[in-house]
């Protein structure tokens, strides 16, 4: 069942198609650590979705289609909490980094600048920065 299987409105609906972005991520090294589980379940909670949803989303995440967000603010700040999410088994497997780069891509991060859009984003979560910290950096990696 995907996510235009329920009758969902707006905000919801945006917020499971993000956290199913981030359910990818975790999966795209084939194992979701118990610092990963806890990142998840803390991010389910924080958008809401309920255990039976967050279930099949951890089953099949494809079926969820990704939602990009208008704001160029919200497209950053999904970054950051994609970027938390691969680091949060304090390791970024090459395979987390290229899901991340096509995740970008669909959150409307350019095709040709998304690899450097990418590379900031993990570095400034190795080094623990900030939302606001992070924000500038990508703004100014990514001049729009």
């Amino acid at each position: 069942m995907g996510i235009a299987d329920y009758n969902l409105k707006g905000e919801q609906k945006n917020n499971i198609a993000y956290f199913a972005s981030i359910v990818k991520l975790a999966l795209s090294d084939s194992v979701i650590t118990e610092a990963e589980e806890k990142l998840i379940n803390r991010l389910a909670k924080r958008f809401h979705i309920m255990q039976e949803m967050r279930n099949e989303i951890m089953e099949n995440p494809a079926e969820f289609s990704m939602v990009t967000p208008h704001s160029y603010n919200e497209r950053i700040e999904q970054l950051f909490l994609l970027s938390k999410m691969i680091y949060a088994d304090e390791v970024v497997s090459k395979k987390e980094a290229s899901t991340l780069r096509k995740i970008a891509v669909g959150l409307g991060f350019t095709v040709d600048n998304v690899e450097k859009v990418v590379d900031e984003a993990i570095h400034l979560i190795l080094n623990d920065n900030d939302l606001d910290d992070f924000t500038k950096a990508v703004k100014r990696v990514n001049k729009i």
